[in-house]
């Protein structure tokens, strides 16, 4: 039972991941991503449905539009492959019922905000607002609590704007945008308080290795700007799998200190 649940996860991620795929592409642009339908970006022509199957048509087509033959890029095979191991490691860790629902809907927004944030260094309002409605409409009724919930939408908010605040004050430059903000407020709607300083503290300690490494690599400099929502996405969705044991764990840690 399990294993069939696991997988009807991972077939309906692959079809979520197609819709994502769309919001990548057309949320960064200010586009509509209900209308028009599916189209090739290079010469407009409608994709029919049976050239719009989740992996399938992409691996058929050889990643090519039917029409004009041009290429499309790998990152559609990626997203819906990643959404649907995404939704079922969730589905493996979380009974069946309305909390897999929520942590599902946050797999996908996380998914989003990772690839738009990848490609264009922006994370939308239209993903990360109403996240932050649902992350707090949810904990009404489901963990965190809604005490948690609110607390940890604060605190990630506020933590941020405190650091982006500092750094402008030293260097005379905005170290993140807003979109950080709101993706951290975000976070801590679904997953509570205690959950926003373990986000925090991966994605920095991930931004930090992959930014020397880059830096090292002599592909940038220490100053370059890296896609912090992108490693906040990473940190949420291990923290939404495995936050809450590695937290007990830290604190028993420290109470037998």
């Amino acid at each position: 039972m399990e294993i069939a649940i696991v997988a009807l996860a991972a077939a309906f991620g692959l079809c979520i991941g197609s819709f994502l795929n769309v919001c990548v592409h057309r949320l960064p642009r200010g586009e509509s991503v209900v209308s028009p339908g599916s189209r090739c970006a290079a010469c407009g022509t409608p994709i029919r449905w049976f050239d719009n199957l989740p992996v399938a048509s992409y691996l058929m087509l050889g990643g090519k539009c039917r029409a004009c033959g041009a290429s499309y890029s790998a990152r559609y095979l990626v997203v819906e492959l990643i959404t649907a191991l995404a939704f079922a490691l969730t589905a493996a860790v979380f009974e069946p019922g309305p909390l897999l629902v929520v942590r599902v809907v946050f797999a996908a927004m996380l998914v989003a905000l990772f690839f738009i944030d990848l490609e264009h260094q922006l994370l939308p309002d239209a993903i990360t607002l109403p996240g932050i409605a649902i992350g707090l409409g949810a904990s009404v009724f489901l963990a965190p609590g809604l005490v948690a919930s609110a607390t940890g939408a604060a605190i990630g908010a506020a933590v941020l704007l405190a650091i982006r605040w500092v750094w402008k004050r030293a260097t005379g430059v905005d170290g993140m945008g807003l979109g950080d903000v709101k993706m951290l407020a975000m976070i801590g709607a679904f997953l509570g308080w205690q959950q926003v300083w373990l986000v925090l503290f991966v994605a920095s300690l991930t931004g930090a290795v992959v930014g020397v490494t880059i830096a090292t690599a002599g592909r940038g400099s220490m100053k370059t700007r890296l896609p912090f929502g992108t490693f906040l996405a990473v940190a949420a969705f291990l923290a939404a799998c495995w936050g809450e044991p590695v937290i007990a764990w830290y604190v028993g840690l420290i109470t037998l200190q």
